[in-house]
Formats: structure tokens, sequence, C-alpha cells
């Protein structure tokens, strides 16, 4: 990945405003900014949410708070706590994500 054409900013990520995505359990909170082709997202999951369809998008994933369960498409399940994080690039390994206690994730992608 290459970063380009992207001045120096401070993002105060509480002022930014949230997007609801409904899982197929609870729900997700997205606080989203994009700098070209870079997403960068604050995410939070409600208590007991699990993701409604298998992600193929890369993804570099860092949990802050709570825990997150990452299942993978090939049958394995890995589980992120806080200062722990997943890479995977676009297309390599389908996931999806569970947070039964709920969790909050920086994720770039």
């Amino acid at each position: 990945m290459e970063m380009r054409d992207i001045a120096f900013e401070v993002t105060d990520w509480a002022g930014v405003e949230a997007t609801e995505h409904p899982g197929e359990t609870g729900r997700a909170f997205w606080r989203t900014r994009q700098f070209g082709a870079i997403r960068v997202r604050m995410v939070e999951y409600s208590p007991g949410y699990r993701a409604d369809h298998w992600c193929e998008k890369g993804h570099i994933l860092l949990c802050l708070e709570g825990e997150l369960e990452t299942e993978l498409a090939d049958g394995r399940v890995v589980t992120l706590r806080p200062g722990m994080s997943y890479q995977v690039a676009d297309g390599a390994q389908p996931h999806r994500s569970v947070a039964a206690t709920g969790a909050k994730l920086f994720v770039v992608d």
C-alpha cells in the first residue's frame, strides 16, 4: 500500500458521526474516514453481534476493547483481545466477526 496526497491531520473520533450496520444479531457502529483509496474506521460491536455475511475485504484490524472472535470459512476461529490485531488480504480468506460481549476496533482497509 502506498499512501499519497494525505495531509497531516488529527482525527477526534468522538466527532465523527457513527453509522449503524445491523448484523445477523446485534449492531455495528462505524465512524469512518476516507483518505483516497484508504478507509479508516473506529468500529464498535454491540454485545451479541454476529456479522450477517462472510467478508472477503482485506483489513488491518486492532482490538481496542472487549473481545472479538473472527470465524474463518475454513473453520478456524481466532479470538482477539485488547492490543491484538490481525491482517488479511483482499480475497484471501473469507471471515466474519462475532462479539459476544461487545468490542471496539480500529480498522484500516
